[in-house]
């Protein structure tokens, strides 16, 4: 693979520094952390890391509320120790890609404290400002992810302003073009320092509907909500004109214009809409992202025929674009608990890295996610996350699946010497790295058996995929780069299965480490639980 298409097929691994390693006592993973595990990080065999943010913020949302682009939070380090981190992990072959949080900003952002002062100032139309109805309520009737209303009243300009999110999370006026301008300088600065890429949040809300136009209801059968609880109001309305707006796609194109002058680097946006897999195909392709992910396998369902349409669906959609496949990240309960039936289940997180590694696309993969760990249960005395507590105890929020990366069997995990910002899910002490390197049979030790293994398997990295008709609950599906085909079957149960193959039934297994393999016996599929098969078709 060449240097200027890398990240197709690539496999990136989400540090999530709050929680990887803290190594000035004070509780909190920091950058000097994540250069200090940068060889684990590579031992893994991935091709590139995403770290999420680590900007100058207060912290609302632990760095998705960015007070300063260009400065990193002294809770997490300085510059100085990111260029480190920079060079270390380019010398280890491993590319970096940082987050970006365009839509938004902090509160505390100087670009915000002179938005707020007055309506005539420089600033005055970079957030979006909106008068109150007759009656002083808010402007229209969208809503915040994190709970109630999306507006909230500034006196000192006797405006609402938006926010999506929290509500000390202002949305930025992308309408107004310096605006636009301001921000693609911000990524500029890091891509003069030499990031590989940009991981990109909730890229689809950066405009907003000019008019600010009502969301329309939806009924109550279809609230059904991805990253967000059920029970949340924001699931009741159809949300069309708060974000996913047509101007998006021209600056898109100008992200990518700036992104062309540095080859190599690469974009990832993360993408919730209405409809994400349109709007994936929208946004993906050679003028706008490189690649995009949605929230479709961060869900509930793990059967092979949703698994199939959602892959199905995309692979119709965007026939030329590339997508990039997650099933665990920082803002959702961990897949193994997820899909498992919320326990832990070593053969279970084997299979789904090797499935999200199979399927066509590059792949996130969040850290723990290569040690099986389960979801933690943090008590509510313990939590951080705004949105859980707002939720509590319908929804528990997200802080179960950003407890300490467990390195250590210890009391503290060898995560801090200090007090851990979360607790330390105790159950994840068996499972921690110093234990998992010395177990050949561990989940760690086949991640990277099976990482390694996949490089060299060029229809996995960058082939096509042809789905096949198979039964509830095999997974069935084929490769092909080339000349060459690979038949990939997963077993999705926790009992063994056997099916007869309708096409390949003389197909030659592959031996692939890292999995619970399957065979071929006359013509027939036989999986054992949780079991995957690799096959030369």
């Amino acid at each position: 693979m060449d240097n200027i298409r890398w990240w197709r097929g690539a496999v990136i691994y989400q540090v999530y520094p709050r929680s990887f390693r803290d190594t000035d006592g004070d509780g909190v993973g920091d950058l000097p952390g994540v250069l200090e595990k940068l060889d684990y990080i590579a031992s893994l065999g991935v091709d590139a890391i995403w770290i999420s943010p680590f900007f100058k913020s207060p912290m609302a949302d632990f760095g998705y509320d960015i007070a300063d682009y260009r400065a990193v939070d002294p809770l997490f380090g300085t510059l100085e120790d990111f260029d480190r981190l920079l060079a270390k992990a380019h010398a280890l072959g491993v590319r970096v890609m940082i987050d970006q949080v365009l839509s938004h900003t902090s509160i505390e952002h100087d670009w915000f404290t002179e938005s707020r002062a007055s309506r005539d100032n420089p600033k005055a139309d970079w957030y979006v400002w909106a008068d109150a109805r007759p009656d002083g309520t808010p402007p229209n009737n969208w809503l915040s992810i994190f709970g109630g209303v999306a507006w909230r009243w500034e006196p000192r300009r006797g405006q609402y302003f938006l926010h999506n999110f929290l509500a000390s999370q202002p949305d930025l006026n992308f309408h107004n073009p310096a605006v636009q301008a301001a921000t693609l300088e911000n990524v500029k600065f890091w891509l003069e320092r030499g990031v590989d890429g940009l991981r990109l949040d909730a890229i689809n809300f950066c405009f907003h509907d000019r008019q600010l136009r009502d969301n329309p209801p939806k009924p109550a059968e279809l609230r059904t909500g991805r990253g967000f609880s059920a029970d949340n109001p924001y699931a009741f309305q159809y949300h069309w004109f708060n974000n996913t707006q047509p101007e998006n796609l021209r600056f898109l194109e100008d992200l990518r214009a700036l992104l062309n002058q540095y080859p190599g680097a690469t974009s990832l946006g993360e993408i919730s809409s209405e409809d994400s897999l349109a709007t994936m195909a929208e946004y993906v392709g050679d003028a706008r992202l490189h690649m995009g992910y949605s929230f479709e396998l961060l869900t509930d369902d793990r059967s092979a025929a949703y698994i199939r349409m959602t892959v199905e669906t995309l692979e119709a959609r965007m026939p030329h674009g590339w997508p990039c496949w997650a099933i665990s990240n920082h803002d959702v309960v961990r897949a193994v608990t997820r899909w498992g039936n919320g326990r832990a289940d070593d053969a279970l997180a084997k299979q789904l890295v090797a499935l999200v590694c199979s399927l066509r696309g590059s792949v996130c993969l969040y850290q723990g996610e290569e040690l099986g760990l389960t979801e933690a249960d943090v008590p509510f005395e313990a939590l951080q996350d705004p949105y859980g507590i707002a939720f509590w105890p319908n929804f528990k929020g997200r802080d179960g699946c950003r407890t300490p990366m467990p390195w250590r069997d210890d009391a503290k995990a060898g995560f801090t010497d200090g007090t851990p910002w979360l607790p330390v899910a105790p159950e994840h002490l068996a499972q921690s790295v110093d234990a998992q390197d010395a177990n050949a049979a561990s989940v760690l030790n086949a991640t990277r058996a099976f990482l390694q293994w996949r490089k060299a398997q060029q229809a996995l990295v960058e082939g096509d995929i042809e789905f096949l008709d198979a039964p509830e609950p095999i997974l069935a599906f084929v490769r092909r780069h080339g000349d060459r085909a690979m038949l990939v079957a997963f077993n999705l149960s926790d009992a063994g299965v056997e099916w007869t193959l309708p096409k390949h039934a003389d197909a030659t297994p592959i031996e692939a480490p890292g999995v619970d393999a399957g065979a071929i016996r006359n013509g027939r599929l036989v999986l054992p639980a949780r079991g995957v098969l690799y096959a030369q078709a």
